[in-house]
This record gives structure tokens, C-alpha cells and sequence, in this order.
């Protein structure tokens, strides 16, 4: 089976094809020839998981799958969520991502968060959903080089490192993403 993954990210489409099965081959945006950046205008991370999906169905023709995810902090009302990767403007600048979402934190109690990932799957014109979350809080400082967005600054619950500082296997069987797609290739073996 021959799937698209809507990114032009090469860490996430890295973490995702680590976990699929043999029988399944995983093409990227750059793969199809899709060098434009499909808007996320939606105003929820649903919402962009299904347009990027859509998008490619009905733009390429070919089965789909278009994920989005969100990092919602308590004590900023669910900020970033689906603004995450454009949190401190448009050029989406993880560092000063990074840095805006630690000042924005830097006189608040609570430093509980979630990651939250939908994929939407769009599969001869039928479409699924899939959501993963993972809790844990936020950090004083980025600690780690692993990883990509927020890892630096987040640590899972039940756990003493931030994303940034484990492996990408580690990450992915106890991370938002890897919960998502988890539900996905379920869906799919069936």
C-alpha cells in the first residue's frame, strides 16, 4: 500500500516511517511533486489535519494522511494549540517559539501542557480521524538537542527528561504523535 504523508517536515516524516510496517510505503509531499505549503486556516487542529489530507486527495490523487498538532499550556488557556507552530510569528521559528512560550510562563503557578495530534486519514475519499495526546509540563529552560518544536522544553508525565533528550524510538512510544498513529495503523490492519 502506497500512502502520503502531507509534510514537508523531514523530522516528523523521519519519526513516522520508523514506526510503519513493512507492507506500507510512505511518500512525502516532495515525493508527489507538492512543493507548495498547503494553508492551515482552520481554526483547530482537526480542522488542519483534514484540509492538508483533502488537499491531497483531490489536488494529487493519491491516499492520504495530513497531520496537525498543538501544544496546549493550562495556565495560557490552550496557547499555543493550533497557532503552535506560529507562535512567535509566521516564519515558524521553533527557537523563538520556544523562548516567547517560556516568557509567557515566567510568572505563572501552573506549567502543566499537553501535545495533542489528529490525523486525518483520507483514504478513497473516506476520511478518519485519529487523535493522540500526551501530558506532562513545561520547563524552566530547553534542555536537550534531540527532537524539534517544543521537545526541548517538555516532559512527558511519569518522566525526568524532556522530548529533546531521548531517542526518537522513546519519544515515539509514549508521545502524542506515536499514540495517533498508533490508532492509525490499527485502523489500517483491520
Amino acid at each position: 500500500m502506497e500512502l502520503v504523508f502531507a509534510t514537508h517536515n523531514k523530522n516528523k516524516f523521519k519519526e513516522i516511517e520508523a514506526m510503519l510496517p513493512e507492507h506500507i510505503t510512505l511518500l512525502s509531499l516532495d515525493d508527489i511533486g507538492c512543493v507548495e505549503d498547503i494553508a492551515e486556516t482552520a481554526d483547530t487542529i482537526d480542522g488542519n489535519a483534514i484540509l492538508k489530507a483533502e488537499y491531497v486527495r483531490h489536488r494529487y490523487g493519491y491516499n492520504c494522511f495530513a497531520d496537525d498538532t498543538g501544544l496546549e499550556v493550562e495556565a495560557l488557556a490552550g496557547a499555543p494549540g493550533v497557532y503552535s507552530a506560529r507562535y512567535a510569528g509566521e516564519q515558524k521559528d521553533d527557537k523563538a517559539n520556544v523562548k516567547k512560550l517560556l516568557e509567557q510562563l515566567e510568572n505563572k503557578d501552573s506549567r502543566k501542557a499537553r501535545f495533542k495530534t489528529v490525523i486525518a486519514l483520507n483514504l478513497k475519499d473516506n476520511e478518519n480521524l485519529f487523535t493522540g495526546i500526551c501530558k506532562g509540563h513545561i520547563t524552566d529552560a530547553p534542555s536537550g538537542a534531540k527532537g524539534f518544536g517544543y521537545d526541548p522544553v517538555f516532559i512527558p508525565d511519569g518522566h525526568d527528561r524532556t522530548f529533546a533528550e531521548m531517542e526518537m524510538e522513546e519519544k515515539a512510544k509514549m508521545g502524542h504523535r506515536g499514540k495517533a498513529f498508533k490508532e492509525l495503523m490499527d485502523y489500517l490492519s483491520k
